[in-house]
């Protein structure tokens, strides 16, 4: 079954006024609240790599809020454990049995606050849930229900007590982004509003919980041309075999890029995918896959510049898309 116009013309609706809604405590940030409502109906995670104060912890509770789902705020330090985060079973005398106390992983929206600072143990026990929505505690699985994403973050600036995410977690992310200063307009609308805390601030809910996994099962109906799954597949051996990338864009790299798109595509109400929602995705989806050989790293070149040059010469499909 394939999206109908009538469909995406809904979904379209429906995402425009999600957006609208956190872009009320986001102010003049449209691209990376799109971006963010791209990974939540694309059931994947978002990395957000910025400084502090720029509103990552009000952008996740402001989606939380507009999908009318829960949300978590966890602040990641080098003493935190897994089962901080997970969960742990106590033994009740009563009952004379584990109970299982959830940890703030069960919710919809977690935010993973500094994620870097945590100890490689304790970040790899989001490995589990950031792909399969659901943990495992003492042999028991526990889901962790739908939607559910999470929203990590990361300083660019203080390294000392980090500790570098392995590839294997970054490839986990569907996107990473960065939120950014606002624009003088914008900082002047903030300042204006500055009698209100920015814990003070909410949003009305848009949607439910409920609607956002419709709108993730439609999403998987979007139309993809075979020469869009061809450029794709061009495009990411491409990182694979560029001089200056040591190791290149995986298999889950291109299907999250394909995943975006679908729902991109239907955000701009069309039932179909086009190359400009590839080009568009590109960077967010594959640039923090990528690594780099060092000494291109220290003669300044970056994976977003890469993938740049890449969408430069790998050409898109010219053929018209049947659809």
């Amino acid at each position: 079954m394939t999206m109908t116009p009538e469909q995406a013309g809904w979904f379209s609706g429906i995402f425009g006024r999600l957006v609208a809604n956190v872009e009320q405590v986001l102010l003049g940030k449209t691209f990376v609240v799109r971006l963010g409502f791209v990974t939540l109906v694309s059931e994947g995670h978002l990395l957000l790599e910025d400084y502090p104060g720029t509103g990552k912890t009000s952008f996740a509770r402001a989606i939380a809020q507009s999908v009318d789902g829960t949300s978590n705020r966890v602040q990641f330090t080098p003493d935190l454990l897994p089962g901080d985060i997970t969960g742990v079973s106590v033994f009740d005398q009563q009952s004379n049995h584990f109970e299982f106390h959830r940890g703030p992983i069960f919710s919809n929206i977690v935010l993973a606050d500094e994620i870097n600072r945590a100890s490689p143990k304790t970040q790899s026990a989001l490995l589990e849930v950031m792909e399969e929505n659901h943990v495992t505690v003492d042999g028991q699985t526990h889901p962790v229900g739908a939607p559910f994403m999470v929203i990590a973050t990361q300083n660019p600036i203080e390294q000392a007590g980090t500790y570098r995410l392995p590839e294997a977690q970054l490839d986990r992310f569907l996107m990473k982004a960065s939120i950014g200063y606002p624009d003088h307009a914008s900082t002047l609308r903030i300042l204006e509003g500055a009698t209100h805390r920015g814990h003070e601030v909410t949003v009305p809910p848009v949607i439910s919980a409920a609607t956002v996994v419709e709108m993730a099962n439609l999403a998987r109906t979007v139309h993809v041309d075979p020469s869009i799954n061809d450029y794709v597949s061009r495009l990411v051996d491409a990182t694979r075999s560029a001089q200056e990338v040591r190791l290149g864009v995986s298999v889950r790299g291109a299907l999250a890029l394909i995943r975006a798109a679908k729902t991109l595509a239907a955000a701009n109400g069309r039932h179909y995918v086009v190359p400009d929602d590839i080009k568009q995705l590109a960077d967010p989806v594959l640039s923090h896959r990528l690594v780099l050989d060092p000494e291109a790293e220290f003669d300044g070149v970056t994976a977003p510049s890469i993938v740049s040059q890449l969408l430069i010469e790998t050409p898109p499909p010219s053929d018209r898309l049947a659809v």
